[in-house]
């Protein structure tokens, strides 16, 4: 997928429940993320899949802190339960551009550190990205909710 050049929609309904945070742009960012996100989850208590959504965001996060640094700004996280169940995750970081974004097999996508986003588009039903007004950018992935039976 490529970038499009507007936010993707609104979620269709407002989000039941809506957390979001910062973290510096270091390595150990996304340990603190998986840690709080864990706990956001099971305070909310959702019931979809915890673990993929605690490595979606861990996966989302160290690449803006990786990616995505640049001096005097933060990765910004937010997370929102659609009202049918699903998880929304947002992470934000000051740098613009998304390069490899579409890419889905091969090349650098198979070196050491890029398979990180093909998990994530395993794990989720949507994963986008689009620029953010004042500056950067928000990577976007949807998560199912819990699976009604």
């Amino acid at each position: 997928m490529t970038n499009p050049s507007f936010p993707p929609p609104a979620l269709q309904s407002p989000p039941t429940h809506d957390w979001s945070t910062s973290y510096p742009m270091t390595p150990g960012s996304a340990r603190l993320a998986r840690v709080q996100v864990r706990r956001q989850l099971a305070v909310w208590r959702w019931g979809g899949d915890i673990d993929d959504a605690v490595l979606v965001v861990s996966e989302l996060v160290a690449n803006a802190a990786r990616h995505g640094k640049a001096a005097g700004h933060h990765v910004w996280l937010r997370l929102a339960l659609a009202e049918g169940g699903g998880l929304v995750v947002d992470v934000s970081d000051p740098v613009r551009g998304f390069p490899g974004f579409g890419r889905t097999g091969g090349g650098a996508a198979l070196e050491e550190g890029g398979r990180g986003l093909l998990v994530v588009r395993q794990l989720t039903y949507e994963l986008n990205w689009f620029p953010r007004e004042a500056q950067g950018k928000t990577v976007r992935a949807r998560l199912p909710g819990p699976v009604r039976g």
